[in-house]
């Protein structure tokens, strides 16, 4: 009888689950996307509900389709779109506020007044390794706070709890009994000393966010408890959980300081191992944890872009250019070759290296030769020059990553990774197993569950399915990046 692991994949835009064999293999996947609200300019909401309900049909219909026994599933692991911040009631598991996404900018302007204490900026950078920017948790819960009727009462009076996605579904998955996070989400709220790992008091002072609303942070790979029998149809122990990016550094087996990956999802981030000691960007990166094993942290330097395949999505739903996602592949390939249209996805702001909340989105260089191959290539094509806007401030701090690792849905596209390898002058490793967001909290569950012995016998699992090497000479590749600097430069407002 064959055992499996059990990630799920908590993303944006949809919840999964994959069954993993035990030599990391993913079997069978189901999948169940859920709707998107933007009830004002540059909120962005999820029903918590709706996302809940989506994780157990997920599972369900992942064992079902399996045609396995609960029992056959030795451990779950979770992954999660990280920031995006619930606040629920601790008595009925009810969240008092839909869930406020990553993307989500009404915060805006409170950063934008408390950026004038340098003092608080210094220090939160220092200890949490993040620059002071609503893309966070910390501003997210205290406007819950401040604007949900009576939501302050309560949390003062410890009635209330917060987490992240991972640690949302571990009080659910465990009714209500477990109220646990890992390192790895704690690093992303603006809250958590990555130093000390622990919750930092001035910052939950300044951001008035009482204690007792925080869940207790644990290593990547630990004993974040069972869950109730009623759900699945038999208790399971959740052991693995880190954010959706740590979670793929894991997955792609970047282990090593100077190894690198660069998922692209709805958005694209690119994240690079710098082993037990933290290095603190200089570029406006963002020092992080890329997971915490046995007490040990391990750091990372990350860059992070909020429209990568939300820009293709846009693209299909928005100006209906097509119908489906894979589409663009065959339209960028009959573009221009000369095509020097600009797409600058600037929707919800830009992210890395910019930190821009409100620069807004515009497609610049359009002539009466502009058709809808040309825009649809332009979209692809801004992907690549986030990613080079990453890989020079990456540059700047001293960290050229060895190896660029890269997954997630959109690589897939060849001609996509053909111009990313050309516009970055780099190789690009594209992987036999592109799961590896849901593939590293498989191998987390997998070492706590004691599948797995170390580090390096999971590096043995890595295979290269397909290598994209560069093309463009490097005046090619300069001119068309300082093409895209000035297109961005005309849409920046700070």
């Amino acid at each position: 009888m064959q055992n499996f692991i059990l990630a799920i994949d908590q993303g944006t835009t949809s919840s999964r689950a994959i069954l993993f064999t035990l030599e990391g293999k993913p079997s069978f996947i189901a999948q169940q996307e859920f709707s998107q609200s933007y009830p004002d300019d540059g909120w962005v909401e999820h029903d918590p509900e709706e996302i809940w309900q989506s994780v157990v049909n997920s599972c369900k219909k992942v064992i079902a389709e399996a045609q396995i026994s609960v029992s056959q599933i030795i451990s779950i692991g979770i992954t999660n779109q990280r920031e995006t911040t619930l606040v629920w009631d601790k008595g009925t598991g009810k969240t008092i506020y839909p869930a406020i996404v990553w993307q989500d900018r009404r915060t805006s302007s409170l950063c934008d007044e408390l950026s004038e204490d340098e003092e608080l900026v210094t220090h939160l950078n220092n200890k949490t390794g993040l620059l002071l920017d609503p893309y966070f948790s910390a501003t997210k819960i205290k406007w819950i706070l401040d604007n949900v009727e009576g939501a302050r009462k309560k949390a003062e009076a410890g009635k209330l709890a917060f987490g992240t996605i991972d640690t949302f579904l571990i009080w659910r998955l465990t009714k209500g009994r477990c109220h646990y996070t890992d390192a790895t989400n704690a690093s992303r709220t603006m809250l958590f000393d990555i130093h000390l790992q622990d919750w930092d008091q001035k910052l939950l002072q300044t951001f008035n966010i009482p204690q007792s609303m925080l869940p207790k942070v644990l290593n990547s790979a630990d004993e974040f408890g069972k869950t109730d029998p009623l759900i699945l149809g038999e208790s399971i122990a959740i052991q693995g959980v880190a954010g959706d990016q740590q979670a793929a550094l894991f997955g792609q087996t970047c282990f090593k300081s100077g190894m690198a990956k660069s998922t692209y999802g709805t958005g694209c981030f690119m994240v690079l191992n710098t082993g037990t000691k933290p290095l603190k960007s200089e570029n406006r990166l963002l020092t992080t944890v890329a997971y915490r094993l046995n007490g040990e942290t391990t750091y990372a330097l990350e860059g992070s872009i909020f429209m990568a395949g939300a820009t293709i999505q846009w693209l299909r739903d928005g100006l209906q250019l097509i119908k489906e996602a894979s589409e663009t592949e065959s339209l960028a390939k009959m573009a221009s070759p000369n095509n020097q249209v600009f797409l600058v996805p600037a929707f919800t702001g830009l992210g890395a290296p910019y930190w821009d909340p409100n620069a807004r989105g515009a497609i610049l260089g359009l002539t009466r030769d502009t058709g809808i191959n040309e825009i649809v290539a332009a979209g692809l094509q801004s992907v690549c020059y986030q990613s080079k806007d990453l890989q020079k401030a990456m540059e700047s701090d001293g960290a050229r990553a060895t190896n660029l690792r890269v997954d997630g849905g959109m690589v897939k596209n060849d001609w996509l990774m053909g111009f990313l390898a050309d516009i970055l002058g780099a190789e690009v490793d594209r992987p036999e197993i592109t799961e590896t967001t849901a593939l590293g909290v498989a191998y987390l569950a997998g070492l706590q569950a004691g599948i797995y012995k170390s580090l390096d016998e999971l590096s043995s699992q890595w295979r290269c399915e397909r290598t994209f090497s560069p093309r463009f000479s490097k005046q090619q590749r300069d001119k068309a990046y300082s093409l895209w600097q000035q297109a961005v430069n005309r849409i920046r407002c700070d």
